[in-house]
């Protein structure tokens, strides 16, 4: 139950002063109580320990969650402002998908109670709601044709490592870009369009006759919006397995990472090799297997799921170079300072919390 209440027998009423907060007291005096009563039987019940305020705990963890995204916002000069108003219609849809009863539409009022959100504004939002935006074709075609590249065994080495295929078609049969593009791709986009792209955001480099993919092909060097799609795709699924995780979900999703301090720089630049070569090894070793599954699935009715394998690294050495932020113009006292700062900066390293203790940590 969401509130405490009391239904006098002789007076089908509910005793206003018997509710926890000023909020149920004004629900009682603005609302039928017959509807009252249905939001507070059927909304979860925030008594358990789980619908408790954040605790210091998870406090400091989204704190520690946000903080790079601020950053990045801050840098694409998007504002505090904006944020929140993207938030709030944020709030509105998981609320409504996430606590559902039935097939049944939730009021307002139950969605405001879960969310804090204003009654008015969760009304205008739900009314309002706005589908994504299209992925472009070539976006959502370019990793399509590099797993197929990379799980073919026509298209690569012995060892796994794709090989330069001509563009065209050399010999009857033979690989070649233009029928990798035909064989994947099922709209009118000519392989041209696609490489021309590639080649902009760093995938694949050509020299007139032969196509070569990058090793690190799976996402782009160049492109904003092409990053910020691999971006969106990777982090939400990756806090949607940790925040599942946390959540006590079953069975756990795997989540697990080796983190060390206290090591040199030329320590973390051979660590970071390292990871760049065992990460595309499961890489593609995942994109094998999971390309034979979808060939075995592909006419079953039960094939209505999604996997995402991800595998990232990061360090903290000094940056070779440092993203832009919004255009301002600059004092002379700033620029002086903003030498000292750099070089304060880039001795700075980031310290985890804890030292690492062999075998990694969930």
């Amino acid at each position: 139950m969401l509130f405490k209440t009391t239904l006098r027998s002789a007076y089908p009423t509910i005793a206003t002063k018997r509710f926890r907060n000023s909020v149920a007291s004004s629900l009682c005096e603005k609302i039928p109580q017959n509807h009252i009563l249905k939001v507070v039987t059927d909304a979860p019940d925030h008594t358990k320990p789980e619908f408790q305020a954040p605790n210091a705990q998870l406090t400091n963890t989204l704190s520690a969650v946000l903080r790079p995204l601020v950053r990045l916002m801050l840098h694409r000069q998007f504002t505090y402002p904006q944020l929140a108003s993207m938030l709030k219609g944020i709030f509105v849809e998981v609320a409504e998908e996430e606590f559902r009863n039935g097939q049944k539409r939730q009021s307002d009022s139950r969605i405001h109670l879960l969310t804090g959100v204003h009654r008015k504004d969760v009304k205008r939002l739900r009314e309002t709601s706005e589908e994504a935006s299209p992925l472009p074709t070539i976006i959502s075609t370019g990793p399509q044709l590099i797993a197929q590249w990379l799980g073919d065994p026509d298209y690569v080495t012995p060892d796994g490592r794709p090989l330069p295929i001509p563009f065209k078609e050399t010999e009857l049969g033979k690989p070649c870009f233009e029928s990798l593009v035909k064989r994947v791709v099922k709209k009118d986009i000519r392989a041209r369009v696609i490489l021309d792209e590639w080649l902009r955001l760093g995938v694949a480099e050509f020299d007139g006759e032969y196509v070569t993919l990058n090793s690190g092909a799976f996402t782009p060097e160049k492109g904003f919006e092409e990053k910020a799609f691999f971006f969106a795709k990777n982090i939400r699924d990756h806090i949607a397995a940790s925040s599942g995780n946390l959540l006590g979900e079953k069975p756990l999703h795997f989540d697990r990472s080796a983190f060390y301090d206290q090591l040199s720089a030329q320590s973390v630049k051979e660590l970071k090799q390292l990871a760049n070569e065992l990460g595309m090894q499961a890489l593609t070793a995942m994109n094998n297997a999971a390309m034979a599954r979808q060939k075995t699935d592909q006419d079953k009715e039960t094939a209505q799921h999604r996997m995402n394998f991800g595998i990232f690294s990061f360090d903290s050495l000094p940056k070779l170079t440092r993203p832009q932020g919004p255009e301002r113009e600059t004092s002379e006292e700033e620029s002086s300072g903003k030498e000292r700062s750099d070089q304060a900066e880039s001795k700075a390293q980031i310290s985890a919390e804890e030292t690492a203790k062999p075998g990694g940590n969930a």
